[in-house]
């Protein structure tokens, strides 16, 4: 990583127009944090973003694990980054992150270089078609024109060109050159404005001749940077105002939230309201009073079989805000009693996740609610809130008796580890069994937590927890499963792990989560194509680079280990628990079972 305090008045500058004019913008808009994967086409970017001292850049080999760490990088800033590659399959491996980006609402600057329009296609290597390869998922993309003014004679001595006609003057070159160069800046501004805008992923894609390693002291004179401004949306507020005091039973769900974004105003509202059930998820990082924070804990002990009190919890007005929501109970609860009405609040996107999308709310949560509350006076309802909340604490009740009485196992090690976080701590969750446990527990107020809920993929949690850690004041923790974990090996593969970072491995030796799904268990082909059993551990990818490793595979073992395991030390450090394969699903069940026993 190169970090700098002062400008250097000796920058070097590529000689490639459209790749210094992509560095420049970058610059002019403020994106500052630029992973570079190593290449050859990508010189010409590489070479002028290493050089100004305003970026701090990082060098990072695997380009699926680099995108991820950018996405670790903007999703703490809440601020765009970029990933820069050279050309080819390296592209590629960034389309993961970018889905992640877009359905988690997170700035991605992808910058891709490429080969000449004439070189594609052409049986040659690394020469495949950029243009349009990440079409459904992107917010915002440029496929820039080549520059004519570099490399002029190669450009023109090629048959298949169509870029300047042949035998060209050099008026007629610069004259092409300023239409191009005009036209790029126009399509790079737009481009990373929307990225900001639009909070999403963004693909530029720079086609670039040879020779690619010249570098200039003289900078090119932009003309077009002006920022687009957001439009605001006219909502009738009173129509929403007038249904919301009518109704007697609102359900509000939250689900991915940043930290900090709700006004403390607004959840006292919520919370004084009598005739709102408020429902939050560990990844709302919200945990105000009287609110449901385990929503499984309320509706798993009872679906299927307590129909009235269902039946009671439906809601007239369902109210969502926040990303995507973990808990598979109340989506389907929801499908199964219907509420009249469901209005998402969002400035960019809402979802039918439930089926029953009526109002997509075009503003800031804070905003709305604010306007929804103002001046009026708490809601006395029927009993709404109150008899969830009693069913809810009843449940809590006989989970907490059960926990005590059962043996060592993934709900037994995920409590005593959410037991044991301290304040103030940057939490990241991998999924899926791992975010799914979470949100059986509490967690303190301060603790700010994170998970790449957008399309809930376990490919890149160990990248964007290191990403994320060199930008979050507070120490990181990252909790994950074994195949989370091994699946993204590479994320440990760079030279910026901080020494704060923490990472807790749940190794119950392969994928548990399927264990609790309809399906024949214990069988060769269950163990082999949906377990993946296996019997690795982490002991020698910590020593490979750099970790310091522990291993435990008791409850006394476990607790021992958490007594120092968030102390300061000159390298980060891995716990590694140990749980048996076989008992975990029954306990996790049983678990549920156990709330229904009145």
């Amino acid at each position: 990583m190169k970090l700098n305090t002062k400008k250097d008045i000796s920058i070097q500058y590529t000689d490639v127009p459209v790749a210094q004019t992509v560095v420049q913008l970058c610059e002019i808009k403020n994106i500052k944090n630029i992973v570079i994967c190593s290449g050859s086409r990508n010189a010409p970017l590489t070479n002028s973003f290493v050089e100004n001292p305003f970026f701090i850049t990082y060098s990072i080999v695997d380009e699926r694990s680099a995108a991820f760490f950018a996405l670790g990088i903007a999703q703490q800033m809440r601020a765009p980054a970029a990933v820069v590659c050279t050309s080819g399959s390296a592209l590629l491996n960034f389309y993961p992150a970018i889905v992640e980006a877009l359905y988690s609402n997170i700035p991605l600057i992808v910058i891709s270089a490429d080969r000449m329009p004439y070189s594609i296609d052409i049986g040659d290597g690394q020469t495949i078609q950029q243009k349009g390869v990440f079409e459904p998922h992107l917010v915002a993309q440029a496929y820039l024109t080549p520059d004519v003014s570099h490399a002029t004679k190669t450009l023109i001595d090629n048959p298949n060109q169509n870029l300047i006609k042949k035998n060209p003057s050099i008026k007629e070159v610069n004259d092409r050159q300023l239409e191009i160069q005009f036209e790029n800046e126009k399509l790079i501004n737009q481009v990373l404005n929307t990225a900001k805008f639009k909070s999403g992923p963004v693909h530029l894609n720079v086609p670039m001749e040879e020779p690619l390693y010249g570098m200039t002291d003289v900078p090119i004179r932009l003309n077009y940077f002006n920022d687009d401004e957001k439009k605001n949306s006219i909502i009738n507020i009173e129509s929403y105002k007038k249904q919301w005091e009518k109704s007697s039973k609102k359900l509000v769900l939250v689900g991915v939230n940043f930290p900090g974004t709700i006004n403390q105003e607004v959840l006292d509202k919520i919370s004084e309201d009598n005739s709102v059930v408020l429902m939050t998820e560990t990844t709302s990082n919200l945990r105000p009073a009287n609110a449901i924070n385990s929503i499984d804990s309320l509706i798993a002990p009872i679906e299927g079989g307590d129909s009235p009190f269902l039946k009671l919890l439906q809601p007239d007005i369902l109210l969502t805000f926040g990303g995507m929501v973990i808990s598979k109970k109340i989506k389907q609860f929801l499908r199964n009693f219907l509420p009249k009405s469901h209005w998402h609040i969002d400035p960019f996107k809402a979802n039918d996740t439930y089926y029953c999308l009526s109002d997509h709310v075009s503003l800031d949560p804070n905003e709305f609610l604010s306007k929804i509350y103002f001046n009026t006076s708490s809601q006395k309802g029927e009993g709404y809130k109150q008899i969830v909340l009693e069913k809810y604490q009843e449940h809590k009740r006989l989970g907490n008796k059960y926990f005590k009485k059962i043996p060592f196992s993934d709900l037994k090690a995920f409590k005593t580890v959410f037991d044991s976080i301290p304040n103030h701590l940057h939490l990241q969750l991998a999924n899926s069994s791992t975010v799914r446990y979470a949100q059986l527990f509490d967690l303190p107020k301060e603790t700010e937590v994170f998970c790449n809920r957008g399309t809930s993929g376990i490919d890149g949690s160990t990248s964007t927890a290191v990403g994320a850690s060199l930008v979050n004041k507070n120490p990181t923790l990252l909790i994950t499963g074994d195949l989370s974990f091994f699946y993204d090996i590479n994320g440990l593969w760079n030279n910026f792990i901080p020494s704060s970072l923490r990472i807790i491995l749940i190794n119950n030796s392969g994928g548990g989560i399927f264990r609790i799904l309809p399906g024949e268990k214990d069988t060769p082909k269950f163990d082999t194509y949906f377990e993946t059993i296996h019997q690795r551990n982490a002991k020698s990818i910590c020593k490979a680079f750099g970790l310091n490793h522990y291993f435990v595979k008791t409850l006394w073992g476990l607790r021992l280990a958490l007594k120092s395991f968030y102390n300061p030390s000159n390298k980060p450090k891995l716990l590694e628990i140990k749980t048996p394969r076989t008992l975990n699903d029954s306990v996790l069940l049983n678990y549920f079972k156990a709330m229904q026993k009145h």
